[in-house]
């Protein structure tokens, strides 16, 4: 049976691996409890509500594009953990058709094992199905990036839009564009001396003929100016906020030097200098290392756009590696060049054996995403499980949600969290208007009416006297890196909750 010209035409390559990416990023999706940082960027979706804008903060070290995209998921799907992880998901599977953008000069083949390598890392597919920037920054700094070698090679009007508005979506997303920029301008010009040392080969032509106007120039330069002020401005409403982008610089660069909790000491070779992203490659990301030590042979004589990338994506992996502040997530935005080098050495070799060798590699990538995001996601002893809330937080929001869901007035139960630190909490019980946050802090005065009372266990016996007869202790732990804590509920909630229907109160842990 022959297909039709039409089927035939389709790319089933590129269609096959995102199949594969997007049941790998897909399936049990509302798995694990929102991250920390989830809740805090749900938080700031939900907000957007009631103010119909987002006030950018300059000390938040995101951009503004992540809680859009979160705010319009909500308004279509609803508040729950899909609509919440929808966003970052749909970003990581948008990088696959950019890697295929790369075949013209690395080739079809070798795209095709990159792509397929970036389908089923561990990181790729962990912090894919994460609400953080990190998916969208990844994806925007990888269209920048195709578009000013393409820009640069071949000047075509592709090139240039592409290298505009992926700059531009880097802006949107984090300060950290800085690094990523920054480091393409160096690697240009390390790239320019080396080539005296080691030429390239084939040599450089002379230059294409420009494939775009001056036209061109400035209408994608427009269309970037507006992106920019539109949301920076909070949709016009927080001009404000088009001064944070020069302010955060500052702010960044400071946190940043500093580590502020989040520095990686133990993997230092000297200061400010350590191997922490080296160590998660090798326990994670073997076709990545396995990218990164071929890109080496780069500096001997080799292709332009190759040598290119392959200096900047040392130069990157570099300039992270000087930053004391280390986040694991941080490390998509690293891997993805190494990809395209793994798929490079495959085809370069061109023989069964290495290419059998490859699929062990992937199939290992495919193993450890399983055990990693199905198995052991709250486990920390994994590095890439970082600041994770444990699902044993559903023993607090479960039976508030149950009720919730059987009745919406049970929403306006009033309730007090005590806790220093609470999030993801504030967007689980987004829906409920009537509990207070008090930062770690017990009032003078206790208000009756409240329903339960949330603390850490080791502040448990200074609360309980107050609160009186009639409650019940639940103890929960909210995430790693925190103590123990308590619910205190009262008795007649739990009696509401044990009334509910069986399945509603099995579903009590969903939002």
């Amino acid at each position: 049976m022959t297909l039709p010209a039409t089927l035939r035409r389709l790319p089933w390559d590129l269609i096959a691996i995102m199949a594969l990416a997007a049941v790998f990023r897909f399936v049990l999706l509302d798995l694990k409890a929102p991250h920390f940082d989830e809740g805090v960027n749900g938080w700031f979706a939900d907000s957007m509500r009631e103010k119909g804008h987002f006030a950018y903060d300059p000390t938040n070290f995101h951009g503004p594009w992540h809680f859009y995209t979160i705010f319009v998921s909500q308004e279509l799907l609803g508040r729950n953990l899909w609509a919440l992880r929808l966003p970052a998901v749909l970003a990581s599977l948008l990088a696959i058709p950019v890697f295929f953008l790369f075949a013209r000069w690395f080739g079809r083949p070798a795209v095709r094992w990159a792509a397929l390598a970036f389908a089923l890392s561990p990181a790729e597919v962990f912090y894919g199905r994460y609400s953080i920037h990190e998916s969208w920054f990844a994806l925007f700094t990888m269209l920048f990036t195709w578009g000013a070698i393409a820009l640069w090679l071949e000047r075509d009007r592709a090139g240039l839009w592409a290298a505009v508005l992926g700059l531009a979506g880097m802006i949107l997303n984090k300060e950290t564009y800085i690094i990523h920029a920054g480091s393409l301008g160096l690697a240009a010009l390390v790239f320019s001396a080396w080539q005296r040392v080691s030429p390239l080969r084939p040599p450089l032509e002379r230059a294409a003929t420009r494939r775009w106007t001056k036209r061109d120039a400035w209408t994608a330069g427009a269309v970037a100016a507006f992106l920019l002020v539109f949301f920076y401005s909070g949709n016009f409403f927080h001009w404000k906020g088009l001064y944070g982008p020069f302010e955060s610089l500052a702010v960044w660069t400071k946190t940043g030097a500093e580590g502020q909790g989040h520095g990686k000491e133990a993997y230092d070779i000297i200061p400010f200098l350590n191997y922490y992203w080296l160590a998660l490659l090798a326990r994670y990301e073997w076709p990545a290392l396995a990218g990164l030590v071929w890109s080496v042979r780069y500096a001997w004589p080799s292709p332009a756009a190759p040598r290119l990338l392959a200096i900047l994506g040392g130069g990157v992996l570099l300039a992270y590696s000087l930053v004391p502040y280390k986040t694991p997530w941080c490390i998509i935005a690293i891997l993805w060049p190494w990809f395209l080098f793994f798929g490079a050495a495959i085809e370069a070799a061109g023989r069964k054996s290495v290419r059998w060798i490859a699929i062990a590699l992937l199939i290992a990538s495919a193993a450890l995403s399983i055990r990693l995001n199905f198995f052991r996601y709250e486990d920390d002893s994994e590095p890439y499980v970082y600041v994770q809330t444990y699902n044993t937080v559903h023993e607090f929001t479960g039976p508030l949600l149950a009720l919730a869901a059987a009745d919406p007035r049970a929403a306006l139960t009033p309730g007090a969290i005590y806790l220093e630190s609470y999030y993801p909490l504030p967007w689980m019980l987004g829906d409920f208007p009537n509990i207070g946050y008090h930062g770690g802090k017990i009032p003078t005065e206790l208000p009756a009416t409240e329903k339960f009372h949330v603390i850490e266990a080791e502040k448990a016996a200074e609360l309980r006297p107050r609160i009186g007869p009639g409650f019940t202790e639940i103890t929960f732990k909210l995430r790693s890196g925190k103590d123990e804590c308590v619910v205190f509920f009262a008795q007649d909630l739990l009696d509401a909750v044990a009334e509910l229907p069986q399945q509603k109160r099995a579903r009590r842990g969903e939002l």
